[in-house]
Formats: structure tokens, sequence, C-alpha cells
């Protein structure tokens, strides 16, 4: 493969899953079949990182950076005498985990909740959830954040966490419950004609027969609410919460280890999602019928 352009085009044919018409005679990197999906996922993630990598370097290089990556250690932890003792970022990282749970934990109440209402029959429970749902989808997160903050945490005489946790909760919650009141929907009406035949109430049919299968079609787009959840979750840092983002800005207001503490952020979060991608992946597996 001594012709550029033979590199570039197996280059996009591995990025479009073998999309991309050949314009000259393939090559041997070209017969990697898309089918071979592991192969062609690191394939893709070793281009990207490669190509990420590079550009940081050449930009960096372009300021004149001087790299420092040997101090960053001592802001994730060290050994002392009565164990492992941890750093600002992973101190951070506790109370961003922690953030991140009870808000999951809320959003998820606060998207049933208002899900179950808009589909009820009442129509001033619809009216509530659709004020809800449009007050929070169309108005920034910060903003949202700095009106629970400074107005409705002193009235209420609330923590600046339990103030995060609110607004991550209501946040999410509104996002998720368009996703289960869509999965709950996308169950065909004949499950609640048969169940109820058989003689269950419409309480037992909802949680033993429409949820189960409801479940299984939400639980990708809620992943996906959970990965943002995460990710939201360092906007605390503007309230003076001290989580690993706030812990980042403190270290580098006192180092100026700007590339290398936020880079090292970067790869904690992607730690935390990726991870909580593959718990879901396996959920699915296991709440997937077997054949």
């Amino acid at each position: 493969m001594n012709n550029p352009s033979d590199v570039v085009y197996c280059v996009l044919k591995l990025f479009t899953g073998g999309k991309i018409k050949p314009r000259t005679q393939t090559t041997t990197l070209c017969h990697l079949t898309p089918g071979k999906g592991q192969v062609l996922d690191v394939a893709k993630f070793s281009i990207t990182a490669a190509i990420f990598i590079f550009l940081v370097y050449t930009g960096a290089g372009k300021m004149n950076y001087h790299w420092q990556w040997y101090r960053i250690p001592q802001y994730l932890g060290a050994m002392g005498d009565t164990g492992f003792i941890p750093g600002p970022l992973i101190q951070g990282l506790g109370v961003t985990i922690k953030i991140s749970v009870a808000a999951l934990l809320l959003s998820s109440l606060f998207g049933l909740v208002a899900a179950l209402a808009r589909l009820s029959n009442l129509f001033s429970l619809r009216v509530l959830a659709r004020i809800y749902l449009e007050l929070i989808r169309n108005t920034p997160l910060l903003v949202q954040l700095f009106f629970i903050y400074f107005v409705v945490s002193p009235t209420l005489n609330i923590s600046r966490f339990a103030a995060a946790v609110l607004t991550l909760a209501l946040f999410e919650g509104a996002y998720a419950s368009e996703i289960i009141r869509a999965g709950i929907i996308s169950i065909p009406q004949g499950q609640w004609e048969a169940a109820i035949s058989l003689g269950l109430s419409r309480h037992h049919t909802f949680r033993h027969v429409i949820l189960p299968q409801a479940i299984r079609i939400m639980l990708p787009p809620l992943t996906s609410q959970m990965v943002s959840l995460v990710k939201d979750s360092a906007l605390v840092s503007t309230i003076a919460v001290y989580d690993i983002t706030m812990r980042g800005q403190e270290i580098m207001a006192e180092t100026y280890l700007v590339f290398e503490i936020w880079l090292t952020i970067a790869l904690i979060y992607l730690g935390i999602t990726y991870t909580l991608s593959l718990v879901t992946r396996f959920m699915e597996k296991k709440l997937s019928p077997t054949p």
C-alpha cells in the first residue's frame, strides 16, 4: 500500500463501515471486512486517539508548552503508612459520583412520575407535567442551577450540594420522562387487553407485564441520559461544589498545569461513562428474552 490515496481510501472505508466505493484497486488493509466488528472498533479508536494526541501535542508545541506529566500522580493520590491517601482529584471524583448517583435516583423518580402524569386521564395532571417538561427543556441548565441555588436554596434552607442534586435531577428527569412515556406507549395495546382478560388488575398489568417489556426498550436511551447527567455534573463547580472539575481548577490556578489536568479529568470522565455503557450492555443481555 505505497500509494497515499490508497491509505486515505482505507481509512475512510474503516470509518464508514465499507460504504465508500473504491476509486482504485483494493489493498490488503481494505480487505478487513466490517463484519469483524471488534477489529474495526479497535482500528477506529486507535486512529481517532492518534489524531487527537497529534493535534494536542502540535498545538501545545506551537505555544512552547512544557509538559509536566510527572507531577500529576501526586494530585491523584499516594500510598502512606495507613494505606492509600486520595489526592484532590480523587476526592473531587468522590463528590462527583455522590452527586451523579443521588441525581440519577431522584431523576428516575421525577421521570417516572412525570411520564405517568402525562399518560393520566386527568387533564390537570397532564397540564402540570407538560409545564414541567417545557419549562425544563427550553431553559439552559446553568440558568436553572443559578435559580435553584440563589433563589430556591435560601428559601428552603438547603445546602449547595442538595441544590446541585435537585437541579440535575429536575433537568434529567424531564428528558427521562419522555423516554419512559415512549417506552410504555410502544407496548401494543393487546398486551394490556390480554393481561386484563386473564384477571390482572391495571396496576398488576402495568407492573408485571408492561413495565418489564418497556424497560428493555427504554434502557439504551436512558443510558445516554445517564452519561449526559455525569458530564453535566461538571457545571456544579460554578456554585463552588468541590467536585472533580472544581478541584482541577484549583490545581491549575496554583500550578498552571492546564493541559495535563484537563486531559486527566477528561480521561476520568471517559472511564466513568464507558463503565456505565458496559454495565448497561450487561443488563440488556440479562433482560433480553431467551431464544
